[in-house]
């Protein structure tokens, strides 16, 4: 992490007269090159200003000038690429963590006027990244492209996945300006992509608007200064999904890739891929030779393809424990069947994912026993993908089952399934990303514990990386605890603080942070509010602010 500023961490902190924390909104522009000094916009609320800012990891600095709202951004030439988090804080706590993304090559800039098709902002040089906004309600953001007949372009935007409140959508326009496609969202997110080949040559126009989310009761089209934005343009080969659809960790995998502007030699590729941590899901693969390609998800054993005809339970294709298979519901009615063995006892978690690869089909999974007996069965968990976590009566011979909800197929009705362990195991989360302390005061942070696979130990919880002087004992979750209160208290000279601090919850040999979910979902009389994926979706980095005590002011005749 690295923090600048005016403000001083601890000892140094200068008392004064702030009534709240500062608001950050958004970083723009949100994207920044490694190795370059940027002058950005810091949207928010900083009184007073200069304000201080903090980044995760290495190689970032972020420093705010004389000229409010701007901040200075340097990202060393060795700055690991990806996604950051960024808070700005002061003496009276911190703002909600927001995005910063370290790219390898830098964006475009979005240039404005360009709300009409005859002052579209060219762009020359796809693959390219744009960084853009729409400011005020009304705007309309367009881009020129050049296409060759039977080029395929792919838009994808970003806007959604970095906290912006609008719900956004891509037209294109053909050169004498017929609409000629239209896309709200992905199919995983609010978030639109639109996939183009062009019938003739010539320049297209790409318009970008959107909606205000969450929905409220005015239809027009939104915009302000957080509707930030990233635009990316491929034009060459660049990647729709591979298959098999995940990742096996720590070894070789061989994908065929399924996409765009192929060479008809780039059929499959090769990739090694790291051996991440147990509690690591998915994986963005670096897609060497491509413009696009998505993140996937990450199992431990071995990911099949699935082998037609297999509808039948005599015909149910084998699947070990660990693995996963990649299939397709096709044609319509198409029911797909794996075998797969357990112990009496065993616990098991099957999962589907489509929805959450951005297929369109809406899956049931069900469990069998070898006579073709329904045992179990799940059509929508936390998502629209189904889950099971099942139990076997018996040692023997299993089958787990996938079709359509809708009875709807087709050749793009793609799905993985995996079947895994269900190890024992829990989650921590806490309601709030940063918390304030008062010198010669004490406060209490609950934390939640969400036990899984029959996880019933018991569980310490500790503080980590708290400030000299501050007190924070471990607390000790009973067997089926589901949830601990951690106290930690400031003497009455505690010294100013802000920085972030860590809870950890370990037990029987497994430790996780107590995390913050950065995407959450809820409602509001039925219309949709919060994220439900972000570019980072939960920090374990929680915020710690200690306000010391305020002197006393000096009596008048002290003053004189």
């Amino acid at each position: 992490m690295v923090v600048v500023g005016p403000l001083l961490l601890a000892g140094g902190l200068a008392f004064s007269a702030l009534s709240a924390p500062p608001t950050l909104e958004h970083i723009y522009p949100v994207a920044l090159a490694r190795g370059t000094a940027n002058q950005v916009a810091a949207i928010g609320k900083f009184e007073p200003w200069p304000a201080t800012f903090w980044v995760t990891g290495q190689g970032v600095t972020i420093t705010a000038t004389t000229n409010k709202p701007t901040v200075e951004i340097v990202v060393s030439a060795d700055a690991e690429p990806g996604p950051r988090l960024v808070r700005a804080f002061n003496a009276d706590g911190a703002s909600a963590p927001r995005f910063l993304v370290v790219t390898e090559d830098a964006d475009v800039a979005e240039v404005e006027p360009n709300d009409e098709r005859s002052k579209a902002q060219a762009i020359t040089n796809a693959p390219a990244w744009i960084s853009g906004r729409l400011d005020k309600n009304g705007d309309v953001d367009q881009f020129a492209v050049d296409l060759a007949a039977g080029q395929t372009l792919v838009a994808t935007l970003q806007a959604y996945v970095l906290q912006s409140p609008v719900d956004a959508a891509l037209r294109l326009f053909d050169p004498r300006g017929v609409e000629l496609q239209f896309n709200h969202d992905d199919g995983r997110t609010l978030d639109p992509r639109l996939v183009f080949p062009a019938e003739r040559a010539g320049r297209h126009t790409l318009q970008v608007f959107g909606f205000a989310h969450p929905a409220g009761s005015e239809v027009r089209f939104t915009g302000n200064d957080k509707c930030v934005y990233r635009l990316h343009l491929a034009s060459g080969p660049a990647v729709n999904h591979p298959v098999p659809l995940g990742a096996q960790r720590g070894v070789s995998n061989l994908w065929s890739v399924v996409g765009w502007n192929l060479p008809p030699s780039t059929n499959s590729v090769t990739v090694q891929v790291p051996a991440l941590a147990d509690d690591v899901t998915w994986w963005q693969p670096p897609w060497n030779g491509f413009q696009l390609g998505p993140r996937l998800p990450v199992g431990n054993g071995p990911e099949l393809v699935e082998a037609e005809p297999n509808s039948e339970t005599k015909a149910a294709q084998a699947l070990p424990v660990p693995g996963a298979v990649t299939g397709r519901i096709d044609p319509v009615g198409d029911v797909d069947r794996f075998s797969f063995s357990a112990r009496k006892d065993e616990r098991l978690l099957l999962t589907v994912q489509s929805a959450a690869l951005g297929f369109p089909l809406d899956a049931w999974l069900a469990v069998e026993n070898a006579d073709g007996k329904e045992l179990a069965r799940n059509d929508d968990a936390d998502s629209a993908d189904p889950r099971l976590e099942w139990t076997a009566p018996a040692d023997g011979q299993f089958v787990a089952a996938v079709g359509s909800l809708l009875r709807r197929g087709g050749a793009d009705h793609f799905y993985r399934l995996s079947v895994e362990p269900a190890a024992p195991d829990f989650r921590a989360t806490v309601e709030a990303a940063s918390f304030t302390l008062s010198a010669g005061s004490t406060n209490e942070i609950k934390v939640a514990i969400a036990r899984r696979h029959g996880h019933t130990g018991k569980l310490t919880v500790r503080p980590e990386r708290l400030p000299a002087g501050i007190e924070g004992s471990s607390v000790e979750v009973a067997e089926k605890g589901t949830e601990a209160v951690l106290r930690w208290s400031a003497p009455t000279n505690a010294a100013a603080f802000n920085g972030p601090v860590r809870l950890v919850v370990a037990g029987e040999g497994r430790e996780r942070p107590a995390v913050f979910a950065l995407a959450s979902t809820g409602e509001n009389n039925g219309v949709p509010q919060g994220y439900t994926d972000l570019l980072i979706r939960e920090t374990a980095d929680l915020w710690l602010t200690v306000i010391p005590t305020k002197p006393p002011e000096a009596k008048p005749e002290e003053k004189k």
